[in-house]
């Protein structure tokens, strides 16, 4: 039995979007309120203040009614000023496209470019800034999706504060699913979303911005202001006395404090040790297979997504079509430079379970021989099986 095109997969393994929990299923289907209705301004509030206890960061963070590239877009118009030297990390194609944005608004766009199987080397970033005293913000990508690849943010953070400059965080995929967060990387604007780690679907971002950053955006005169891209509107949104700017995502609302719920119920680092062991497991099990990472090194592979390189000769595409056809199980492609080259497999949320790794890597294995790629699909199996028992013996 193949399973049609047409009809949904069975499973959604992919880094992005990912499926809900159920937890916020249900919440999604509650009562849609008046975004003015004294009810719904007490829950906007109470929602920011339980977003600012699991981001750990000093001030309330914005929830923006949209996606994270609205947040990521409107960092840069509201951080980066007219007359402003910016440093961009391009370690993957989410890192680079940030640039784009970046050249928009500032005077020059500087830029430290590796290749996208590796991460951005701190030291560089410090060498780069000392002999370029100029650079006002630095801009990075925790976890470059595209790749499977984290960037060390705090270390990045660290050397940007010695500095003087201001750091803008791309933390959408990592954020929740891992150890990070706005405090400890020094983030001025720190952006993520409750759409990958945290279990909901796509419409809201969540934005943490320092007291340096809020100086900054209040100075820039080109921040831009009564727009979706404004960061300066919602600024004080949060409180139940105060008005929208406009109408707020109810229902999404709903879902993401029954998201925030789940996680702090759970506890963060309970969260972050089962993306960890989803991932050690998903790798040894490719690896078992005789597949290789995309990562260079393990040590910068994300435990929220796996990179796996494609065999020589073999496109990526046809492989997650035949997995996708003959076992119901969805992947995500690469982006740009690593499309074809690359399948991802996400451990987000609620697929960051080890049974889900088990999966991922019978339904790749098999298609990749489906295809006559030589793969030991038994073998990785049972090494993904030995990771997965390690961990509970221990």
């Amino acid at each position: 039995m193949r399973y049609l095109e047409t009809k949904p997969p069975v499973f959604t393994l992919t880094a992005g979007p990912v499926d809900a929990y159920p937890e916020v299923l249900r919440a999604l289907g509650t009562t849609v309120l008046y975004d003015y209705d004294p009810a719904f301004q007490a829950l906007f509030e109470t929602v920011t203040l339980k977003a600012q206890k699991a981001l750990g960061c000093d001030l309330p963070p914005l929830i923006l009614q949209g996606e994270p590239v609205l947040a990521l877009e409107g960092a840069a118009a509201s951080l980066i000023a007219r007359d402003d030297v910016v440093l961009n990390l391009a370690s993957g194609v989410y890192g680079k496209g940030f640039g784009y944005w970046a050249a928009r608004y500032a005077r020059k766009v500087e830029e430290i470019e590796v290749p996208y199987d590796t991460a951005i080397d701190p030291d560089q970033v410090r060498a780069f800034l000392k002999e370029n005293p100029e650079v006002r913000v630095v801009c990075v990508c925790n976890h470059d999706t595209p790749s499977g690849t984290l960037n060390d943010i705090d270390a990045i953070g660290a050397v940007t504060a010695e500095a003087g400059a201001l750091l803008i965080v791309d933390a959408v995929s990592s954020w929740a699913g891992m150890r990070t967060g706005p405090t400890e990387s020094r983030a001025a604007v720190y952006v993520t979303g409750p759409n990958k780690c945290l279990g909901c679907p796509p419409a809201l971002s969540l934005v943490a911005v320092s007291q340096a950053g809020w100086e900054k955006i209040e100075a820039n005169p080109d921040a831009p202001f009564a727009s979706m891209l404004s960061l300066t509107d919602w600024k004080n949104a949060w409180k139940k006395t105060e008005a929208f700017p406009f109408t707020p995502s109810v229902a999404e609302i709903n879902g993401l404090d029954a998201a925030l719920d789940r996680y702090l119920a759970e506890g963060p680092e309970a969260v972050w040790a089962r993306h960890a062991l989803t991932a050690r497991v998903c790798r040894e099990g490719i690896k078992g297979m005789g597949i290789e990472l995309w990562p260079v090194t393990e040590d910068i592979a994300s435990p929220t997504a796996t990179a796996v390189r494609m065999p020589e000769g073999i496109d990526a595409g046809p492989v997650l079509a035949e997995a996708r056809a003959r076992y119901g199980v969805s992947m995500s492609a690469g982006r740009a430079e690593t499309l074809g080259k690359l399948i991802r497999i996400g451990h987000m949320g609620p697929t960051a379970q080890p049974a889900y790794a088990l999966l991922a890597v019978s339904a790749l294995g098999g298609a990749l021989k489906a295809l006559g790629a030589k793969v030991d699909v038994a073998a990785g199996l049972a090494a993904a099986q030995a990771a997965w028992d390690a961990a509970i013996d221990q």
